[in-house]
C-alpha cells in the first residue's frame, strides 16, 4: 500500500464520507485534494472541501486544487436531487436553538492551486509511493494526461471509482455518473496506458450503510465531526431510502476503502473501453470478458474490482470514524 495519497472528488454525499475516511487513516498521509465540477460546480465543491477540512481540522493540511469547471466536450450533467442542491445535504437547514446557522461560510483560509498542475507536481513528489484516488468524473486527470502522460503515469496506483461493468448503470441503463458526466475524460484516461484499478457499480452497490448503524456508532463518538456525519447523512439516507436502497450506497468511500487495503476486493483484468458517441449508450463501460484467448482477446488496460469483502469494508469505516471503544 502506497503511504500517500491524492483525491480527486466532486463534493457529493458520498464523497465526502470517502474524505473523512481518508482523513481518518493514520496509516496514510493525503497529500493533496483537487476538485471538478461534476455531482456540483466545481466552485461549490470547493466550498464543500472547505467546509468539510473546517469540521476535520487535519494536523496537517493537504495541498488543494481547483480543477476544472467543466467537461472536456460537453455541458455539465449535476445531481442535486441525489446529494442535495449544495451537495452536502442542504446545510443551509441546521439552525442551533440560539438562532445561529450550524454551518456557516467556512473561515479557513485555502489556497487553492491549478488542479492538473497540482496532480502532476504530487506525482512528480512521491512517485511510486502515491495512489491516486478518482471519485468523480475524470476530467482532471484527462487534463493532466494532455499536459504529460508519462510524468502522470509515475503514480504507483490510480483507483478509480466508475463505471458499470456487468451490472446496469445509476444515471442511464448503460452508465454510472462519473463516465456519463464526461465520457471523453474517461476515455483519455482507460487509453493513456496508466495503473489504473476500477471500483465499478458492480462492487460498489454491494456495500450499503444503514441509517441505523451510523445512527448507534455516532451515539458512542460524540463531537463535531459526529454531529457533521449525522447531518450531511440525512438527506443521502432520505434519497435511498425513496430508492430502497437500504441507506447509502457507500460508492466513493469504497474506492478509498480500495486505496488503503486492495485485499478488501478481487480483481480481474480486463480491457475496459468507454463509449462516446452512442446516443443511449454515452458514459458506457464496455469490458472484454470474452472466454477466449490469444490474438483475439484485447490486452488488459486495468485491473476491475468484481467481488468485494462488504462487512469487513464497513467494519473498518466506522471503526475509522466512529471507534467503538470512543
Amino acid at each position: 500500500m502506497a503511504p500517500h495519497l491524492l483525491i480527486d472528488t466532486d463534493p457529493g454525499i458520498d464523497d465526502a464520507l470517502a474524505i473523512l475516511l481518508a482523513l481518518s487513516s493514520p496509516d496514510v498521509s493525503v497529500e493533496a485534494i483537487t476538485t471538478v465540477a461534476g455531482n456540483v460546480s466545481v466552485d461549490r465543491a470547493a466550498a464543500n472541501l472547505a467546509r468539510i477540512l473546517e469540521v476535520v481540522r487535519p494536523l496537517v493540511m493537504p495541498r488543494l486544487g481547483r480543477g476544472a469547471e467543466a467537461p472536456l466536450k460537453r455541458a455539465l450533467v449535476t445531481a442535486g436531487h441525489v446529494h442535495g442542491e449544495d451537495g452536502l445535504g442542504n446545510l443551509d437547514r441546521f439552525v442551533e436553538p440560539d438562532g445561529r446557522v450550524r454551518y456557516p461560510e467556512p473561515s479557513l483560509p485555502l489556497e487553492m492551486r491549478e488542479g492538473a498542475d497540482l496532480i502532476l507536481e504530487t506525482v512528480d513528489r512521491f512517485g511510486p509511493d502515491l495512489t491516486v484516488v478518482a471519485l468523480g468524473p475524470l476530467t482532471n486527470l484527462a487534463l493532466a494526461i494532455e499536459r504529460d502522460v508519462r510524468r502522470l503515469g509515475r503514480a504507483g496506483r490510480i483507483v478509480v471509482m466508475g463505471g458499470a461493468v456487468a451490472a446496469p448503470g445509476n444515471v442511464t441503463p448503460a452508465a454510472e455518473f462519473n463516465f456519463y458526466v464526461d465520457p471523453e475524460a474517461a476515455a483519455a484516461v482507460f487509453e493513456a496506458g496508466l495503473p489504473l484499478e476500477l471500483v465499478p457499480l458492480d462492487v460498489t452497490r454491494q456495500v450499503v450503510l444503514p441509517q441505523h448503524t451510523l445512527g448507534e456508532r455516532v451515539a458512542r463518538c460524540p463531537g463535531r465531526v459526529a454531529r457533521f456525519l449525522a447531518d450531511f447523512t440525512l438527506h443521502g439516507f432520505a434519497f435511498g431510502s425513496e430508492r430502497g436502497d437500504g441507506g447509502i450506497v457507500m460508492h466513493d468511500p469504497l474506492a478509498v476503502g480500495v486505496a488503503l487495503d486492495p485485499s478488501l476486493v478481487g480483481f480481474e483484468d480486463l480491457r475496459v473501453e468507454i463509449e462516446c458517441e452512442g446516443r443511449l449508450t454515452r458514459g458506457l463501460s464496455l469490458a472484454d470478458r470474452r472466454p477466449i484467448r490469444g490474438r483475439l482477446k484485447r490486452a488488459p488496460n486495468c485491473r476491475v474490482a468484481m467481488a468485494v469483502d462488504a462487512p469487513r469494508f464497513l467494519d473498518l469505516f466506522l471503526e475509522r470514524l466512529c471507534p467503538a471503544s470512543a
